[in-house]
């Protein structure tokens, strides 16, 4: 069967869901039927959200699926100030769970047909009575559009226990909206072909609800929380990688160190080992290197760093590497038992990405001490620079994803099953 809908109908549902997100900003947000899962993997691209977290009474099927819900390699590789946690249940829409209380939104996308209506009044209980989010946004099939439906005999899926023209459904919103302080705007996705659009609709009807002020969800006291049972069974669960971690923030901001140190000891090499009748003087030779680190992404910083360490002296065994040119002499940049010493400040000022992932120079000094692959002078006011170890490989042009950064301060149902006569929709 060829789709009738451009884009597909469930996707024009689920793209109502995420430009709502983009608008709304909810940091928790729950998708009660979520099915296979697949408006949680979309959802997990909008960093707007924090919590993310479907229900589904189908455990077979979020096993099968929830494994798409996983951060990627770049994820890692890249890791920003986001936070993102995801969580899968297996459970009835119609149960109590304090789990899932004070969300900021309830999506519930072609579900509540696959209920009795019985079933539907404690699924209206239990979102907006117990549950008690911001907004909740509901989409069901609207009956009045099945007759332009190719095909279509009775219901648009075996397992619909009913399906509502308009007016049922508004009828039944309105009196929700009443009963639990809420107010509704309805709307849809699929719509007629031209000239039947006010005759039958939407094809897919959509509830909008929006908390009344004054029943505030976020004030809600969880002291009776403890009786209540956990009526839900948690399948899967995952923390995305993010700055705020220690642990990565500290892996990402040694790497980087790591990254600019090495670069630098690479060109302190490269000026030693050139022949001159004078002395070199650092502005003059950060400015004279060869053509492929005057294009380099990264040669600005280097030759900042260069420029201010070379107003710097080690302390002990000192050995003259690069000297001055012309009248007077500047302090110049010493080894210290072949290592070089780069002062952490001179490293926090020059490096603007080092600046930006540790905050302040105290906060750097702290995330460097405890690990093993840098090495700091006694005082922790350096690092120190093994001039021994091997030259850097030649690197090409060098990404900065490498280094596992993203600038990211300047200052990252068994319901929703589709219906049976859309299957290529």
């Amino acid at each position: 069967m060829e789709p009738i809908f451009t884009p597909a109908l469930h996707k024009q549902r689920h793209q109502f869901v995420i430009d709502f997100v983009k608008r709304n900003r909810p940091r928790k947000v729950v998708d009660l039927g979520c099915g296979e899962c697949s408006l949680l993997k979309k959802l997990k691209f909008h960093r707007e959200v924090e919590v993310l977290v479907g229900v589904d009474i189908d455990g077979a099927k979020l096993k099968k699926c929830m494994h798409g819900l996983a951060p990627i390699p770049t994820d890692y590789l890249q890791p920003t100030y986001d936070q993102l946690h995801i969580e899968l249940y297996q459970g009835s829409v119609t149960q109590n769970d304090p789990r899932l209380r004070g969300f900021h939104l309830v999506t519930s996308i072609e579900l509540i047909e696959h209920l009795t209506l019985p079933d539907v009044e404690r699924f209206s209980e239990v979102v907006f009575g117990y549950m008690i989010p911001a907004e909740v946004i509901i989409s069901t099939p609207n009956s009045e559009y099945n007759p332009l439906l190719p095909g279509l005999r009775g219901f648009r899926h075996s397992d619909h226990k009913f399906e509502w023209t308009r007016a049922e459904f508004q009828s039944w919103a309105v009196k929700v909206s009443s009963e639990y302080g809420y107010e509704v705007e309805f709307t849809g996705v699929g719509e007629a072909p031209p000239g039947q659009q006010e005759r039958v609709g939407y094809c897919s009807q959509i509830a909008v609800f929006h908390r009344l002020r004054g029943r505030d969800g976020c004030n809600i006291l969880f002291a009776d929380d403890a009786e209540d049972l956990l009526s839900y069974t948690l399948l899967y669960t995952v923390n995305y990688p993010s700055l705020h971690d220690n642990n990565i923030l500290r892996r990402v901001l040694v790497s980087e160190v790591i990254y600019w140190t090495e670069k630098l000891k690479r060109r302190w090499r490269e000026v030693r080992t050139e022949e001159r009748d004078e002395s070199i003087v650092w502005c003059q030779t950060a400015a004279e290197g060869d053509e492929c680190f005057r294009s380099s992404e990264c040669g600005a910083e280097i030759n900042r760093l260069m420029e201010h360490c070379g107003r710097y002296m080690a302390e002990n065994q000192e050995e003259e590497v690069f000297g001055t040119k012309g009248q007077g002499k500047q302090e110049s940049c010493r080894l210290q038992s072949r290592c070089v010493s780069i002062p952490l400040a001179v490293l926090w000022t020059s490096c603007p990405k080092v600046s930006a992932l540790s905050g302040n120079l105290s906060n750097l000094r702290h995330l460097l001490t405890t690990d093993p692959e840098v090495k700091l002078s006694q005082d922790g006011s350096s690092l120190l620079v093994d001039l021994q170890e091997q030259d850097l490989e030649e690197e090409g042009d060098h990404d900065l994803e490498d280094s596992g950064y993203t600038e990211v301060s300047q200052c990252s149902y068994s319901a929703a099953q589709e219906e049976d006569w859309e299957p290529n929709v």
